[in-house]
């Protein structure tokens, strides 16, 4: 009976959710003449209206949400993983950067070949997870890590397209945040064969997937071939998800949602989960639609579905990290401890050397930095001029322009490293920093909703805005952990949530105020653009009020590496110790956003490269990777600079660039340890 009662349940919802959807538009269209059109379509304006437009952006959400919800079933059902969709997979990603790549280098190709690009992009993105996620013996919170951080790089290089080509790329931002905006019948002709017949094919192999649940020993004595339909399975979720992602831009969490939805009912047979979590997947995005559409207004334009689903998307995250922790944390929480010890081998240098090396490194980058740009200057007129010996020029360009965008580097390099240094302390996990875990993206949007909302305070106050978003981020975190204890794996699944839903509301809020394009990206990437003495003079205070604290808590930071119990017995207040350190890194992580942006990865970056060459003793550590972090921003500024001058690309892209190789051979190596 239950099946029946989803079925028409969701099918009632679906009809009343098209209908309304045929009402909404900035021309005002009644019930009644939405109801006529329909009945007995006329030659009119209105009638016009909705069956050139309104239809066929009402029929493309019913086929992309049907599309994009099977597809997350069919990665559940092939991984075994309840977190698996197109999105934490880094295949909506992966479709959207080669779509730019296409968009900026062939165009002509794109127009006609576009499915096939969002193909190939998808799929290796997949590959790449799934590989850093250490493939089919990946636990859920390993999967979802890898998926985040390759969605991360791959997000970083499309900025950086988006930025240099603005012109080629223009109406990707909004593309590329999922738009159903629809002018004409062509994009659903071209969608419905491939949905309708990805759909019929995978219900004809259902008895196959549900031999999958009972484990690959047990099918294979069944005599099943596993393998064959688990490639078969995951490349038709790819196909229907690409599918959607050439048409309306990738669009997040419908497949991680829509397949839960009917599972919680306790359909889990395929031959009714793929139907009905194709029919809930058309009634999310539908329903996500009427409430992007229900703001929309002539001065603002529209918000984009894709932000609206990644927005609401987040409570079920929650859910379902709360859910899936009661299964996994001792598994996940083994493998952080053990994670964060991988870097115990082989101390080549000592650790005064160390320090040292990396001091003269930040010297020899930042006289590099100092020296480049429009006017090259001599270290020699370097060395004058900061002497107070150069000419007035030359002290224009060093002194008043490129010092204190340098030290602002610098400093918040400074910043995010030691943050992440606390945080994954915090967390237990090597893997996570300010950005990951959802610290950022809610400083941002404290930032731009202050800017937003009090566009004439002075920008002193922008810190406080980041301080407030951060920690409201961070409370949304902890808060939902809690009751696990703040267990490592709930806090990250959590803030990967988190995270996802603040990049949603930034996108909204970037579109809704009407931000120039150009300057908003390079803001979201992380940009030291023009940063002079008075950002430099908001931001430095609060870092070297910050940085004490966390040196003096280091024999607490140790104790937080053991395990629980252990820490307990030697005396730590393990949760008071963890909410502590937990906020002094989402204090550095917020000013530093309010000072350059989101930029990601040095938080993540440094702290475990510092590990590896210094150990995991907190001070040691946190002295290395502070000056790690500076070497890094002040490098990938001078970079971004001078690689394609005058142009410059946003620091925090070319950080990405540069951690993107090292990360994936981390995750590589440290999958490959546990297969």
């Amino acid at each position: 009976m239950l099946p029946f009662a989803m079925l028409a349940g969701g099918l009632l919802l679906l009809a009343l959710l098209a209908f309304v959807s045929l009402t909404q538009g900035l021309s005002h269209i009644s019930v009644a003449t939405a109801f006529d059109a329909l009945i007995a379509p006329k030659d009119t304006p209105d009638h016009r209206v909705i069956h050139g437009v309104r239809l066929p952006r009402t029929a493309m959400a019913l086929l992309s949400g049907a599309a994009l919800a099977v597809a997350g079933a069919l990665m559940q059902s092939v991984t075994r993983n309840p977190l698996a969709s197109e999105t934490t997979l880094g295949i909506n990603a992966g479709a959207f950067l080669v779509v730019a790549v296409g968009t900026v280098f062939w165009p002509g190709l794109l127009h006609q070949y576009a499915f096939l690009f969002a193909v190939a992009g998808g799929a290796g993105a997949a590959l790449l997870v799934f590989g850093m996620g250490g493939g089919r013996k990946g636990t859920p919170i390993r999967i979802a890590l890898a998926g985040m951080i390759v969605t991360l790089v791959l997000s970083s290089v499309t900025s950086a397209l988006l930025l240099l080509f603005e012109q080629s790329t223009q109406g990707l931002f909004l593309w590329g945040s999922g738009s159903l905006n629809q002018n004409d019948w062509s994009g659903v002709r071209f969608a419905w064969p491939w949905v309708a017949g990805g759909l019929a094919a995978v219900l004809l192999a259902v008895r196959h997937l549900d031999l999958l649940a009972f484990g690959e020993e047990t099918a294979q004595s069944l005599g099943h071939r596993v393998a064959g339909t688990r490639m078969f399975a995951m490349a038709a979720g790819i196909v229907l998800a690409c599918v959607s992602v050439s048409i309306v831009g990738p669009i997040g969490f419908i497949g991680l949602l829509a397949p839960h939805i009917v599972k919680l009912s306790g359909m889990t047979r395929h031959a009714w989960l793929l139907p009905l979590s194709a029919i809930w997947g058309a009634v999310i995005l539908l329903g996500a639609d009427t409430i992007a559409r229900g703001f929309t207004t002539s001065a603002v334009g529209e918000l984009p579905a894709g932000a609206v689903t990644a927005f609401i998307g987040a409570p079920w995250i929650i859910w379902l990290a709360l859910r899936v922790s009661r299964h996994a944390a001792s598994a996940s929480g083994a493998e952080s401890r053990a994670s964060m010890q991988i870097a115990l081998f082989a101390r080549r240098m000592p650790y005064p050397l160390l320090v040292l090396t990396f001091a003269a490194l930040l010297i020899l980058v930042s006289l590099a930095a100092l020296m480049s740009g429009t006017m090259h200057l001599s270290a020699e007129q370097v060395v004058s001029t900061l002497l107070g010996k150069g000419t007035p020029l030359h002290e224009k360009v060093l002194i008043d322009l490129r010092l204190p965008r340098l030290l602002t580097a610098a400093a918040v390099g400074i910043a995010l490293a030691a943050s992440g240094s606390l945080m994954q302390s915090a967390v237990r996990n090597p893997l996570a920093d300010p950005q990951i875990v959802g610290v950022s993206s809610g400083a941002g949007v404290g930032a731009m909703l202050l800017l937003i909302a009090f566009p004439a305070l002075p920008s002193g106050w922008v810190p406080v805005g980041a301080f407030a978003g951060g920690l409201a981020a961070a409370a949304i975190v902890y808060a939902a952990a809690w009751r696990r204890g703040l267990s490592p794996t709930v806090l990250t699944l959590v803030g990967i949530a988190v995270a996802a839903s603040g990049s949603a509301l930034i996108n909204i809020l970037v579109v809704y105020a009407k931000l120039t394009l150009a300057p908003a990206l390079a803001w979201l990437a992380g940009s030291t653009y023009a940063r002079s003495w008075t950002e430099l003079g908001q931001t430095l205070p609060f870092i070297l009020a910050l940085l004490p604290l966390a040196w003096w808590l280091g024999r607490r930071v140790d104790l937080l590496s053991f395990h629980d119990e252990s820490a307990t017995g030697l005396g730590l207040p393990v949760r008071r110790t963890r909410l502590l350190v937990a906020l002094l890194a989402v204090l550095l992580a917020s000013v530093a956003v309010a000072a350059v942006g989101a930029v990601g990865f040095i938080g993540l970056l440094a702290p475990h490269a510092a590990r590896m060459l210094a150990g995991s003793n907190h001070r040691r550590m946190l002295l290395l990777s502070s000056l790690i972090g500076a070497v890094l921003l002040v490098g990938a500024d001078w970079i971004g600079r001078i690689v394609l001058s005058p142009r410059e690309i946003p620091s925090g892209i070319v950080v990405a660039l540069i951690g993107a190789p090292y990360l994936v051979f981390l995750m590589f190596r440290s999958g490959a340890g546990k297969g």
